[in-house]
This record gives C-alpha cells, sequence and structure tokens, in this order.
C-alpha cells in the first residue's frame, strides 16, 4: 500500500487548470484515507463557482494515483468551499469596506451546480429524526428487512449519516466491502432475505473508511458524499430493472444533508422517528416543518422506545414517556405510524445484524405507498 506522501506527491503532477498550481502545493487536498483492500480516499477543495467545471481535473487525480503500487480503487471527491475575503478597515478613513462575496452567495457549497440525480428506484422513503439517539438507524434497517421478507419487492438501504454510519453493523456485513463494474459504479453489498429472490442492497460510507476512525469533513464534503453515494451506486437488479423502495437513514437534524436530499433527490415520503420524551418531540417538530419547507410528504410518526416490558417480571414501565409522539402527530396533522417497545430482544438482534419484527402497522403504512 502507498504511504500518504507518495500519494501527495502523484497528486502534485495534477494541476488546477486556472491558476496553474498543482493542486497540492495550492492546498486543495484534504483528507486522504488508505483503506484495506488497496483503496484510497481523498477530497480536493474547491470554489463554488468553478465546481462543475473541475470534474475532469478530479478524474485525473484519481487516475495519477490509482497507478501506484498496491492501489486497487480511488474515490476522489470534489467537494466546493466558499472562498471569502475578510474585510480589511480603511486606516486613512477609518471604515471597513464590504467583503467581496462569493459569485454563487445563496449555493456557498456549490451544490447548485450538480443535477437533480435520477435514481433507479420507484419510490425513495426518508428515514429522520430531529436529533440523535433515538434509534432512526435501527428502524431503517427494521423497515427494510420487514418489508423484503416474504415479498418479491426489490428493497434497496442507504446510509446517508456521514459522520456516523451504523448500517454497517446492522446489515451484518462488518466483513463486506463494495465491488466496482467496469464503469466504475459501485456495487453494494446485500443481504440475504427470506422467501425473496431479491437481496437487500446497502451502501454505506462506513464500507469505504475505517470505522474505527473519525470522520473529519466539512460540510460541502458530506453534501458531495452523500450526492456521490446516490450517484455512483449501481442501484436495482442485475437486469437494470429498478428498486420498488430505497430507504435512506438521514443523519439527525435538519441541516446540509437534509437540503442537499430536497434538492437533488425526488423524494417520495419521509417518516419521522422519535422517542416519546418532550426533548426528542420538539426536535421532531422541527423536522416535520423541514419536510413541509421543502415539499416532502410525510408518511408518519413513529414512537421508538414506546414502553419497556420487564423480561422477568413482566411489569410495564414507561421510561422515556409514553404516547407523546401519538399526541404530537395529531398536532401537527400528520399520520401516526405506530409504537416500537424498549426491547432488549430488538437491540441484541440489531447489533448482530438480524432480522427483527416491526408492528405491522408501521410496515403497511410503507407497503401501501409502494403498492
Amino acid at each position: 500500500m502507498p504511504k500518504t506522501t507518495q500519494i501527495l506527491k502523484a497528486l502534485s503532477q495534477v494541476n488546477d487548470p486556472d491558476s496553474g498550481q498543482d493542486i497540492v502545493s495550492s492546498r486543495m487536498v484534504s483528507g486522504i484515507q488508505i483503506l484495506k483492500g488497496g483503496q484510497v480516499v481523498f477530497m480536493i477543495e474547491v470554489d463554488p463557482a468553478r465546481g462543475a467545471m473541475l470534474e475532469p481535473m478530479r478524474q485525473e487525480a484519481e487516475k495519477v494515483v490509482s497507478k501506484l503500487w498496491g492501489v486497487k480503487k480511488v474515490s476522489a471527491i470534489l467537494t466546493a468551499e466558499k472562498q471569502s475575503e475578510a474585510p480589511n478597515r480603511d486606516v486613512q478613513s477609518g471604515e471597513t469596506p464590504v467583503a467581496k462575496s462569493a459569485p454563487s452567495k445563496m449555493d456557498p457549497h456549490g451544490m447548485d451546480k450538480n443535477p437533480v440525480l435520477k435514481v433507479n428506484a420507484k419510490n425513495i422513503i426518508v428515514v429522520s429524526s430531529g436529533k440523535g439517539g433515538v434509534g432512526k438507524s435501527t428502524i431503517s434497517m427494521g423497515l427494510a428487512k420487514c418489508l423484503a421478507n416474504n415479498s418479491r419487492l426489490k428493497v434497496g438501504i442507504l446510509d446517508a449519516d456521514i459522520y456516523g454510519p451504523s448500517q454497517v453493523i446492522l446489515s451484518g456485513l462488518t466483513d463486506e466491502k463494495p465491488k466496482f463494474t467496469d464503469e466504475k459504479m459501485i456495487i453494494p453489498p446485500r443481504i440475504k432475505v427470506q422467501n425473496n429472490p431479491y437481496d437487500i442492497q446497502v451502501m454505506s460510507i462506513g464500507f469505504m473508511v475505517d470505522m474505527a476512525k473519525a470522520l473529519v469533513w466539512r460540510g460541502p464534503m458530506v453534501q458531495s458524499a452523500i450526492y456521490q453515494l446516490f450517484r455512483d451506486v449501481q442501484w436495482g437488479g442485475d437486469d437494470g430493472s429498478a428498486l420498488d423502495i430505497l430507504i435512506v437513514d438521514m443523519p439527525p437534524g435538519t441541516g446540509d444533508a437534509q437540503l442537499t436530499l430536497a434538492q437533488k433527490i425526488s423524494v417520495d415520503g419521509a417518516v419521522i422517528v422519535s422517542t416519546p420524551q418532550d426533548l426528542a418531540l420538539a426536535d421532531a417538530r422541527r423536522g416535520v416543518e423541514m419536510f413541509n419547507k421543502t415539499g416532502v410528504p410525510i408518511l408518519g410518526l413513529i414512537e421508538n422506545m414506546s414502553t419497556h416490558i420487564c423480561s422477568n417480571c413482566g411489569h410495564e414501565e414507561h421510561i422515556f414517556g409514553h404516547g407523546g409522539a401519538k399526541e404530537e402527530a395529531q398536532k401537527l396533522g400528520v399520520p401516526f405510524l405506530g409504537e416500537v417497545p424498549l426491547s432488549m430482544s430488538i437491540r441484541q438482534k440489531a447489533d448482530a445484524g438480524e432480522a427483527f419484527d416491526l408492528p405491522d402497522a408501521i410496515v403497511d403504512a410503507i407497503k401501501q405507498k409502494v403498492a
């Protein structure tokens, strides 16, 4: 495997077409990661106004690194970083002039240059939460497996939580690495399912990076990575047929990732996961408002960790409260899809990458969408 210094030396052969300087000395290269299996990932940060024009430069960067000994696959992610000038005070007049703004003022991350994507899926459903720790990823995988089991639905799941990818573990595919087509499209790993001829396709940034290391990426890098996970993955059947449903496990919150998805992907519906407690419900409320503003239909709210039944004595306890999500759904005028208990069985099966049951009402609500 190459060393970081060898990768930088190779990338110094690639020049910025405008300045004529190489991208290493121009400090455009960041986030180099050398992974098992001969995979190399790095970022190229550019001004958002030039993002779309520098695709040939990105391809050239991948090409020179791919020639290094031991490199099997290279992923160069072109990410737009807004350049700004700090205002300088005029010593004589004492006035501070207005800083020059980038040409794309309303597009600080350069995503406007990227076209809207047509994903090979009939329905795209996002599973979201206003805050972390409410079980969104577990619910996402549970939905995917329940929809696929004993059916002929072609199901895929995309882990769009770049900072905290969980689907590598929840899928049980911790030893898998994606393969690539001759056209450099990513072939997603697959989960075998019961009585379904079609495997569940799974894609996560966690398959391509070291899960033990933190991803220290700026917002533009995250947006670019999510965009490429949709664009560069070969979703659908081997015959080119479309997925019936693609479940997208979203990062928590209402930030850049959510806006990228709303603007660049045609989303058919959103499911919002919350615990019953007031803190989580306040964040869930903001999530509903965000999807309303971006025109994404809300399929409903799920109350996770709704109740706990002691495995020894059978006593039922509402650790995080109970019924809060249902009440909130009624206030907001959106469907309430059901409750999922705080269950040791679900936790154990999820950690082991095994299937677990969700309430029929929740699964049926999604099936009606794809019928």
